[in-house]
């Protein structure tokens, strides 16, 4: 709902690969989403796996090297389909990725109808920082999560996915792919991240709302019957042992946005999945909340309306000029 990041000139592959999103907080407020060029739109949270099955464009795209390892690609101009097709070429020993699944992948994309095997954009091998995704249509464009779903961690896929499921008549101009035109996808799958925050236990902290958790993650938060305070105030009720997040970096989370006024969720990444975005994308308080934390951390923030929405609001999500907003966020991945 609320995320409006500019995905044509995002300079995150992650962010340009992006769906129909369930939303981030931004630093924008009171626009509606930018446009994207995926009109599909699911929850995500099946355990359904129903996986593209190979075809002969899928097995004419040739593919040498080991999974991990920046792969030699060659396939023949104007390679075209009619239902996007994938072939395993290495199948992994370890986790399906279902549908909800937080992945760490690498991966190398190019045009299926120029024949030319140099990558229009490539993540995760050697030099290159890894990229996560969630298994979910609702998140990411639906080519792209044709390439990894029912996937098991340490195997290569190669998926020549059709227009309709990538950049459709509109393209991609920042990745270089032109109107209609299908897409070639090698996929390797690395790991299987936690959807939830996995770090030690912290005692709460006096005066914060309280949160209890699902078995999944999902937090529900009580707002105490007191003012709100006046100041950004944060907690730790989980602390990670992993790596920090940068500024300026990109980070992957399960969010909820509780009203202090009324105690109403205005937005949420639990239904859809894990999101990633830029921190410098976000509202001041958000931001502030998450920088420097290291992941697996579980934090709660309450952030009054001049670092949230301002006294703009955003009236999309409920929010007015004079609302604080309660934030519980998971830390599960930076890069």
């Amino acid at each position: 709902m609320l995320r409006q990041l500019s995905l044509l000139v995002a300079p995150l592959v992650v962010l340009a690969l992006a769906g129909c999103s369930a939303g981030s907080p931004s630093s924008a407020s009171g626009s509606g989403a930018a446009p994207v060029v995926s009109s599909k739109s699911t929850t995500g949270t099946s355990n359904a796996c129903a996986a593209p099955v190979a075809g002969a464009a899928s097995r004419a795209v040739s593919v040498t090297g080991a999974v991990g390892q920046t792969p030699t690609v060659t396939f023949a101009k104007g390679l075209s389909v009619k239902k996007t097709q994938r072939t395993t070429v290495v199948a992994g020993t370890g986790a399906k990725a279902v549908d909800g699944s937080l992945l760490s992948v690498a991966f190398t994309m190019y045009d299926a109808t120029t024949g030319d095997a140099t990558p229009v954009t490539s993540a995760g091998f050697p030099g290159e920082t890894a990229a996560q995704f969630t298994v979910s249509d609702s998140l990411y464009l639906p080519g792209l999560v044709k390439a990894m779903r029912c996937a098991t961690v340490g195997s290569r896929t190669v998926t020549v996915a059709d227009t309709n499921d990538m950049f459709g008549k509109v393209g991609s101009t920042g990745f270089k792919i032109g109107k209609n035109d299908d897409v070639v996808i090698v996929m390797d799958i690395l790991a299987k991240l936690p959807t939830k925050a996995t770090g030690a236990a912290v005692a709460p902290e006096s005066g914060f709302p309280t949160v209890k958790l699902a078995a999944s993650g999902k937090p529900t938060v009580k707002i105490p019957s007191s003012d709100p305070p006046s100041t950004l105030q944060l907690e730790t009720l989980k602390k990670g042992a992993g790596g920090v997040v940068p500024s300026g970096g990109q980070v992957t989370v399960q969010y909820q946005g509780t009203l202090w006024r009324n105690g109403k969720v205005f937005d949420q990444s639990w239904g859809s999945g894990p999101t990633t975005f830029a921190t410098a994308s976000v509202v001041a308080g958000f931001r502030d909340a998450i920088v420097g934390q290291t992941i697996g951390s579980q934090v709660v923030v309450i952030v009054p309306p001049a670092e949230g929405y301002g006294t703009g609001g955003n009236e999309t999500a409920g929010i007015t000029g004079t609302d604080t907003l309660v934030f519980v966020v998971d830390i599960l991945a930076t890069s």
